[in-house]
């Protein structure tokens, strides 16, 4: 079995339709595609209408977490799986991310004109299109711009990253209550891409134990921004702590220079999410639909 965990659609800042993203991961051969929008649930319905004979769709989203330490605060996100999309608690929090992400992006734009980049509000809102707007969308805006090569680059201090000079904060959750929540709505929790230093995103290991110790259930491996080193190191995090190892291509469409399936999740390890999560279960090609 190919299984990934962890894509985008245009319900948050993929460029491909929820449905196209299904297409696709199909013609790549994927048999089970987890699709993990930034906050939403919102492209799941057309998602699992689209699902072909033979792919399995995992209804998820990629949570917006801040963890507070020694070093100061830092972005997380953290994968929900199989959750109930409607448990009131959990629904609250993703929309309070979900509404401060307009205001935080005209603040970012603000300071990239400060910055002297000749960026415009309209210009980004034209990217995001219906989309929930997102730093990739400002970065996108950059490559257009010719102020850096490509949406990666973006994502430095120089510009976009966390602490970066046009960074702004939004509404995000604390990852131990992003736990919580996730738990409570039957779902379970994968920590994403934890060493993706570019971006300024390397998780501390004890943060990693005390979210372990808090009911995390597994953290992402196998991942385009985690070199040889980062992948052997979070795996023997993940073997400390007892905790499940996921593969995945944080596919974003044609925004990312990363493919369908790049990395994979072992079955067993999907075996595993799915057994433990009460809150919905996968959606099965040919017509089926989860159940709640």
């Amino acid at each position: 079995m190919r299984i990934d965990l962890h894509t985008h659609s245009t319900a948050s800042d993929g460029t491909d339709t929820p449905a196209a993203l299904i297409r696709a991961a199909a013609a790549q051969g994927l048999d089970v595609v987890a699709l993990t929008d930034h906050d939403t649930t919102r492209g799941h319905a057309e998602a699992a209408a689209a699902l072909p004979e033979g792919l399995t769709l995992v209804p998820g989203a990629e949570l917006s977490c801040r963890l507070t330490g020694p070093e100061g605060p830092m972005g997380v996100h953290m994968l929900a799986y199989l959750f109930d999309p409607d448990e009131p608690e959990l629904l609250r929090q993703r929309e309070l991310v979900r509404d401060d992400r307009v205001p935080r992006a005209r603040a970012m734009v603000d300071k990239l004109r400060a910055l002297g980049v000749d960026v415009t509000w309209e210009q980004v809102a034209r990217i995001a299109g219906d989309g929930s707007v997102g730093r990739p969308h400002l970065a996108e805006a950059l490559v257009e711009l010719g102020v850096v090569a490509s949406v990666s680059d973006a994502f430095t201090e120089e510009w976009l990253a966390d602490g970066g000079r046009a960074y702004a904060p939004k509404h995000e959750l604390d990852p131990f209550e992003a736990v919580r929540l996730v738990k409570a709505a039957g779902g379970v929790t994968v920590l994403a891409h934890p060493r993706a230093a570019k971006r300024g995103h390397v998780v501390p290991e004890e943060a990693v134990a005390r979210l372990a110790e808090a009911g995390l259930d597994g953290v992402e491996a196998d991942h385009a921004e985690h070199g040889p080193a980062d992948r052997a190191r979070v795996r023997a995090l993940a073997a400390g702590l007892g905790l499940l190892v996921t593969g995945s291509s944080d596919y974003h469409g044609t925004r990312k220079d990363i493919a369908l399936g790049a990395h994979t999740t072992d079955p067993e390890i999907y075996g595993e999410i799915t057994r433990r999560a009460t809150g919905a279960f996968p959606v099965p090609g040919a017509g089926g639909r989860p159940r709640a």
